[in-house]
């Protein structure tokens, strides 16, 4: 099925918004657990499951996620200047739904401290620390940029992925070997290696 401007602008609301998610729901993305400190004493620290993170800019280091403008727990995060990024891994789903679904024993997962004090997960196969740098509008989101402080690699698992509504993981294809290059990718570097067998 094929959604020209036309036909988006012609579909009532609610069936617009089913065949939007629909259609970007066949693209995976990663799922993550932005955290940032207690916003008092004796509160717990704060944490909300993304599947937006992405990266941004390379120079100055720059990260982004979007959550939701009726989100409750990103003023506390904006509030508190900064947040790690925990990019979770396939065997996290338990702490992914705690997390999604505000389970009141969700933060009795194992944590320390980023350098900027923020919760970091160990079993978590990235994390990154970043201070809060912007925010903008983007329709019923906001799209917030972080300034990377510091980072680090976590688990060596595979990452959890969301696709179609469903968790899974990651598995890389084993390389081929190609005699005359050694360990190859795809195709394009064994058609290259059947041209220099070719070549006087």
């Amino acid at each position: 099925m094929t959604y020209d401007s036309d036909r988006l602008a012609g579909s009532e609301g609610g069936a617009r918004q089913t065949d939007f998610r629909t259609i970007l729901g066949r693209y995976p993305t990663g799922v993550a657990l932005v955290t940032a400190p207690a916003g008092g004493p004796g509160a717990d620290p704060l944490g909300m499951v993304v599947g937006t993170f992405t990266s941004v800019s390379l120079d100055p280091p720059l990260v982004g996620f979007l959550p939701a403008r009726t989100s409750t727990t990103w003023p506390g995060i904006r509030a508190a200047g900064r947040f790690c990024v925990n990019v979770l891994g396939a065997g996290q789903r338990d702490v992914c739904e705690a997390f999604a679904t505000r389970s009141p024993h969700r933060w009795e997962v194992s944590h320390r401290g980023s350098p900027s004090g923020c919760p970091v997960l160990p079993d978590a196969v990235a994390w990154i620390d970043c201070a809060v740098h912007a925010q903008t509008e983007a329709g019923d989101h906001w799209f917030v940029t972080g300034l990377v402080r510091a980072m680090g690699v976590g688990g060596q698992g595979p990452p959890m992925v969301f696709l179609g509504g469903r968790y899974g993981s990651y598995a890389p294809r084993p390389p081929r070997w190609d005699q005359a290059l050694g360990p190859v990718q795809g195709p394009a570097p064994a058609l290259r290696a059947r041209r220099l067998r070719r070549d006087p």
